[in-house]
Parts: C-alpha cells; sequence; structure tokens
C-alpha cells in the first residue's frame, strides 16, 4: 500500500490529493466533517479501522491476581475502560458497591458511565479533557486506593503521576489493543493517510512491513501519534492539532489550500 513507485521527494506536495484513507471507523452518521472535505474539494474519503479492541477473558484477567472489591476508587480515560471494567464484573459476578468513586478524563467518559450506572447516586469526579487536568482532582483523593482499568498499550502518563506521587493504585489490563487484518488493502493506494495513535501507525507495518511512503502524504494526530510516524521512518506532511486548526480535517484543509496555492 504506497503511492506509486517515485522516490520520497519534496516535489510529492505539488500532487493533488485525490483520496485519502482516515484509520479510524466510519462515522455513525453523514455530519463528519471528512466529508464535507470530499464534497468541497472532489476528494475520495475512505475509513478503516487500523486498530481493533479485544476484551482480555475473565479467567486470564484473574491471573493478575487483581481483587477488584479491593479497591474504593476507578480511573476511567476511554469508553473501552468502562466496558471492559463492567464487563469483568458481570464475568467474575462482582457487585461493585454503591459507595465506588469513579475519576473520569472527560465530560464524555463521565456521561458513558450511565450506560452502567445511575450518575446521581454515585461519587462522580471528572478532569478536563486530558490526564493532567485530571491530576489536579486526583491530588485532593490520595486516601483512596485506586483501579487503573486499561489496555496492554497505553500512554505513561497516568502510572507515572501516580507513582511518583505516592498514590496507593493497580494496573488491570482488561482489554487489548491489536491490529486490524488490512490485507485486502495490499493493491490500494491513497494519496494521503490520517493516523490517531501511535497503535496505528505499528498496525500498518504489521500489516505492510515493506511499506514505502512515495507520495503518499502522511497526517498525524497528536505528538505522541506525530513521533511514531517519525520514528517509523515516515515523512510527517499534516501534524495536527495546529493553532490555526484543532482538528485533523481542519488540519488537512489548510495543507491542501496551502499547495494548491504553489501549483
Amino acid at each position: 500500500m504506497a503511492d506509486g513507485k517515485e522516490e520520497l521527494g519534496a516535489d510529492r506536495h505539488s500532487k493533488k490529493i485525490s483520496s485519502i484513507l482516515v484509520t479510524q471507523p466510519k462515522p455513525a452518521n453523514d455530519n463528519s466533517p471528512y466529508l464535507s472535505i470530499a464534497e468541497k474539494y472532489g476528494i475520495k474519503v475512505d475509513f478503516r479501522a487500523f486498530i481493533e479492541i479485544e476484551p482480555v477473558p475473565y479467567k486470564e484477567f484473574r491471573k493478575d491476581k487483581v481483587s477488584i472489591l479491593d479497591h474504593t476508587a476507578v480511573i476511567f480515560t476511554s469508553r473501552n475502560a468502562v466496558d471492559h471494567f463492567f464487563r469483568i464484573c458481570s464475568e467474575g459476578k462482582i457487585e461493585v458497591p454503591a459507595e465506588m468513586k469513579y475519576f473520569c478524563i472527560s465530560d464524555q467518559t463521565a456521561y458513558y458511565l450511565q450506560k452502567y450506572i445511575v450518575l446521581r447516586k454515585r461519587k462522580l469526579f471528572i478532569g478536563g479533557k486530558t490526564a493532567s487536568d485530571l491530576f489536579d482532582v486526583l491530588k485532593k483523593h490520595k486516601s483512596e486506593k485506586f483501579l487503573y482499568p486499561c489496555s496492554n498499550i497505553r500512554k505513561e502518563d497516568i502510572p507515572e503521576f501516580m507513582r511518583a506521587n505516592g498514590f496507593n493504585f493497580t494496573e488491570a489490563t482488561m482489554y487489548r489493543t491489536v491490529a486490524s487484518d488490512l490485507s485486502d488493502l495490499a493493491e490500494v493506494k491513497y494519496d494521503c493517510i490520517a493516523f490517531f495513535s501511535p497503535s496505528g501507525v505499528n498496525s500498518l507495518f504489521v500489516n505492510f512491513p515493506d511499506f514505502k511512503q512515495n507520495n503518499t502524504r502522511i497526517a498525524a494526530f497528536g505528538p505522541t501519534t506525530a513521533q511514531a510516524v517519525r520514528d517509523a521512518g515516515l515523512e510527517l506532511d499534516i501534524e495536527a492539532p495546529m493553532p490555526n486548526a484543532p482538528s485533523m480535517t481542519g488540519a488537512i484543509e489548510v495543507y491542501i489550500q496551502q499547495h494548491s496555492r504553489k501549483k
């Protein structure tokens, strides 16, 4: 999966972007800003999840000897963490006490908790949008015994913060992030590929070890994804967020407009 046989070079920026592969699932509705870009610039936009989430079976989880009921608080950083925490509890017939406290990284994650609990009856604490926002909240509750449900692949920020500040906490791997099977894309070529996580970049090379970038433009959202692109030996052409483009679609559109003017 690459763009022709030409070598990577600066002149690739003069080539029109006619197709974009977004390495995420297709949106559930037609209001996606990617579809607006497709219509506005006559670009083909495809969606394909590069990573998948696999549950850690309860029998396997038990081998880690993590007792959920030994904890007084749970840290949630994603919907996946919420889903798999309550899945493990269900499979293990564990009844979470009403006194359990929940610390959520964002309003969206907290709102998602309603799928499993009645929020007004529980002790809920919410950060801003990032892990660092949540740190200020956690500092006010250092006496709690925290459980951190996570994937086998996760950022270091929360564990490092918890260890550095002497918190009583346990990591619990309840699901795995794995590369999707992309073999059907072997002969498909795109002018731009948009990545959103280091795992997505890794999936590209798991599926296509001999991938050559050539004239394919690479877009990345977030600093860790951008670094993963560079570490993989790829040229990063579009980096989001930017001051004038906080979204991936905004950054792609800025690139299209800038390089259209150079023709």
